[in-house]
């Protein structure tokens, strides 16, 4: 996959995340960019969730928007 095509979904993904997470910046986003690990972090910080309820909300977004 070449580099525009992947900044273009990632692009469409920041827009769903955004969506469901909106108290998440644009610069918290742009940090996961190649990182998908770091949302259940985020989550757990802006959200204040406990860290499993944080990894399971970020796991099914990632399954259901495949985003590994």
């Amino acid at each position: 996959m070449n580099k525009d095509i992947a900044g273009g979904n990632f692009k469409q993904l920041k827009g769903k995340i955004k969506q469901q997470w909106g108290k998440l910046t644009d610069d918290e986003i742009d940090q996961m960019e190649g990182n998908a690990e770091i949302l259940a972090g985020k989550l757990q910080e802006r959200y204040g969730l406990a860290q499993d309820d944080a990894e399971r909300q970020a796991r099914e977004f990632r399954t259901r928007n495949n985003w590994q």
